[in-house]
């Protein structure tokens, strides 16, 4: 996501829930000065005060930072697979593996 686009993002969700830059810097523990940088583009804000501001306006943190990166939405999935394989028990995993198998022909 645009940095500027962020902010503007940031900016109006902040205007939707009636607060101010004030307020919302007291709620986040930061300045009023960062919340406006923050607004202007000039700084992005870290994942920890992103997932504070998404609860105070009441969105989802993945609406605040947009699509996942190719990159790693493939590794989030490689990883998931994985756990869900691994609690699998023996039998299970050799059907499974059978079924992939007929999948790549």
């Amino acid at each position: 996501m645009e940095q500027e686009n962020y902010g503007n993002l940031i900016k109006n969700l902040r205007i939707k829930n009636g607060l101010t830059q004030d307020q919302v810097a007291k709620a986040l523990g930061v300045t009023p000065g960062y919340i406006s940088n923050v607004e202007n583009g000039r700084t992005a804000m870290s994942l920890r005060i992103l997932t504070y501001y998404a609860k105070l306006v009441g969105c989802s943190l993945d609406s605040l930072i947009g699509e996942l990166e190719p990159d790693y939405s493939e590794t989030a999935l490689d990883r998931a697979l994985y756990e869900a394989i691994v609690k699998l028990d023996t039998s299970t995993k050799e059907k499974l593996l059978k079924t992939i198998e007929l999948w790549k022909k």
